[in-house]
């Protein structure tokens, strides 16, 4: 990573677009997990805001277990703390698992928009959280070759009193790199898509700068404004055939839409049912 002096420097100088996150920087050459860094200190107090960052994961995480490739000096690898308990009205606040799933939504759209600020890369979003790049314009989402550019792994925390804290950890594949043969085919990097080198400083900004305005609208009470936009970059909300895993089997349908909980709605040969969780797959 460019060193910490450098980043702190960046978020000071747009403290106004990013606020309220880098009033607590801490950064790593190396680490496991900027997300297990970030759970620690939220248990231990950290602030609002405070974000963990590192140049290279060796137990990078992303969403079911499955492991995020993190080599160093080519990735953003980010977490941040959120508090939305903290001020939010307890009467009004939504519940912890429709905090989180907003709060993944929300961060998908802040990842792909500060992509799209800082490279200027038409990419779009998979549900629920996964931000994506594809050739072509067929007429089956299916039919255009997908690669993965970056991820979001959202981890909350609650107790009878309400939420604690929230943790939301971004991967975004920026410069290029050897990826391993399982996943070679699937994923790709900003610059390898925009043939040409991109300031990984300049794409950690507006991300968190989107990332602040997302928040705010969350806070304020204007879900129904992310749920939007999330829909405007998301090619997969609707009218989209998919497959999914439901108790083992292997399940069809088209997207009807995501609900006002950030569920996507399927419709099925049963009717239309709504997913909390899961992998998709566009057939």
């Amino acid at each position: 990573m460019t060193p910490c002096s450098d980043v702190r420097a960046a978020v000071d100088a747009a403290r106004d677009r990013v606020e309220p996150f880098g009033r607590q920087v801490v950064a790593y050459d190396v680490i496991g997990s900027t997300n297990d860094e970030a759970v620690r200190l939220a248990n231990v107090g950290a602030a609002e805001g405070t974000i963990v960052i590192a140049d290279e994961q060796t137990g990078g995480r992303g969403r079911s277990g499955r492991g995020w490739f993190s080599p160093p000096g080519v990735g953003l690898y980010f977490s941040v703390v959120l508090r939305p308990g903290t001020t939010a009205d307890p009467v009004s606040a939504p519940p912890v698992a429709r905090w989180s799933r907003l709060i993944t939504l929300a961060a998908g759209v802040a990842v792909a928009e500060g992509i799209r600020a800082a490279t200027g890369l038409p990419v779009e979003i998979k549900w629920p959280n996964d931000v994506m790049v594809g050739d072509g314009r067929g007429s089956r989402l299916a039919d255009r070759r997908w690669r993965k550019l970056a991820g979001i792994l959202t981890e909350a925390s609650a107790t009878a009193e309400g939420i604690q804290h929230v943790v939301v950890g971004i991967g975004i594949n920026v410069g290029t790199a050897r990826y391993p043969a399982e996943m070679a085919s699937r994923a790709t990097s900003l610059e390898a898509e925009a043939g040409r080198l991109v300031d990984r400083v300049a794409v950690l900004v507006e991300t968190l700068a989107a990332l602040s305005a997302r928040y705010k609208d969350l806070r304020a009470g204007r879900g129904r404004v992310v749920l939007a936009r999330w829909r405007d970059l998301s090619p997969a909300a609707a009218g989209a055939r998919i497959t999914f895993f439901r108790n083992g089997d292997v399940i069809e349908g088209v997207t009807a839409g995501v609900d006002e909980d950030g569920a996507l709605r399927v419709r099925t040969t049963g009717g239309i049912e709504a997913l909390v969780s899961g992998e998709v797959t566009w057939t």
